[in-house]
């Protein structure tokens, strides 16, 4: 969006410059609109499962600010020769039980003809002006959660690649499917100002993003990271790299600085390019036990302690350790 003429607004008050998670529009001085829109082409096979991920995928983005998602559109683009109504309709159908589950009005949305199937959402939230989550609120002295395990990019090209087992992906299409809802509960209860998902850019470039916004470090603990299986890492020293992964790690390589110990593969998994994943929440420690308590309640797929913020020093951005 660089260059472009925009209209300024002080109710603005989360736009592009942060490359932040969602939009967030100020009504009151009590209640603001979060806005996203994502959308992708399938990563599995079953279509009902594929819009389940997708929708799941979208409204991360409303959790991740720390909103509650009220309205939900359809985007749509379908080649409707090849797939015929009926699959489209699984494909929706996925979709609209995830909107679902979440509280949330599936109030529409806009279909064209495509030659590649492409489905997601236009979700709109709420959320309180001062409770709001952004990607520019970490500090000194945070504590870094991760509530999903990493690896869905390294699975995903597994399964086209006919090298993973029904097990794994069974567990793989589960955590992309699980909301993160969470997001909401840490922005209601005052408990987390900062965090991001982790989805196309991978844990590093998300956590680059948060870091670059907030004028901050964070360090790594390559021990502590949280895996679906540790299948994923034999994948991935077997070569099963997508080439989003990779080129995440080639653009995070300048600003991350890696520890003697850290492996090739760990470094791959870092860079990873997530579908559906977690949310990476910047704690403060006074916080961490409450909001580890809540994971649990809410039965997050993990709630992986992964590293800790510290002030800027002129280096690197990242550190993994």
């Amino acid at each position: 969006m660089c260059g472009l003429d925009q209209f300024p607004d002080d109710n603005l008050l989360v736009g592009s410059g942060t490359s932040d998670d969602a939009a967030i529009y100020r009504l009151s001085d009590e209640l603001a609109l979060v806005q996203t829109v994502d959308f992708f082409t399938p990563i599995v096979d079953d279509p009902y499962l594929y819009g389940q991920i997708a929708a799941t995928n979208s409204l991360s983005d409303v959790y991740a600010m720390g909103g509650r998602p009220v309205t939900a559109m359809n985007v749509v683009g379908m080649p409707v020769e090849i797939l015929g109504h009926e699959v489209i309709n699984e494909i929706l159908r996925g979709g609209a039980d995830k909107v679902k589950e979440a509280g949330c009005s599936l109030a529409g949305g806009h279909s064209i003809k495509n030659p590649e199937p492409i489905y997601g959402l236009s979700v709109t939230g709420l959320v309180h002006p001062g409770r709001m989550i952004t990607n520019a609120g970490a500090e000194a002295g945070d504590i870094l959660i991760l509530t999903k395990p990493l690896g869905t990019g390294i699975v995903t090209t597994g399964i086209k690649r006919g090298l993973v087992g029904e097990e794994l992906v069974a567990r793989t299409v589960a955590l992309m499917s699980r909301l993160n809802k969470p997001g909401q509960t840490f922005a209601e209860r005052g408990l987390v100002k900062c965090a991001t998902d982790v989805t196309g850019f991978g844990l590093l470039g998300h956590l680059r993003s948060l870091c670059r916004s907030s004028g901050v470090v964070a360090v790594l603990d390559s021990a502590a990271m949280p895996v679906i299986d540790p299948a994923v890492i034999r994948l991935i020293e077997e070569g099963c790299v997508p080439g989003g992964t990779k080129q995440n790690l080639a653009t995070s390589e300048s600003e991350t600085e890696f520890a003697g110990n850290v492996s090739d593969a760990m470094k791959y998994l870092l860079a990873d390019a997530q579908t559906s994943g977690g949310l990476l929440c910047c704690v403060p420690e006074r916080h961490l036990d409450e909001v580890l308590a809540i994971c649990e309640a809410e039965d997050t797929l993990c709630r992986a302690v992964v590293g800790r913020i510290e002030a800027a020093d002129g280096g690197a951005l990242v550190r993994v350790v």
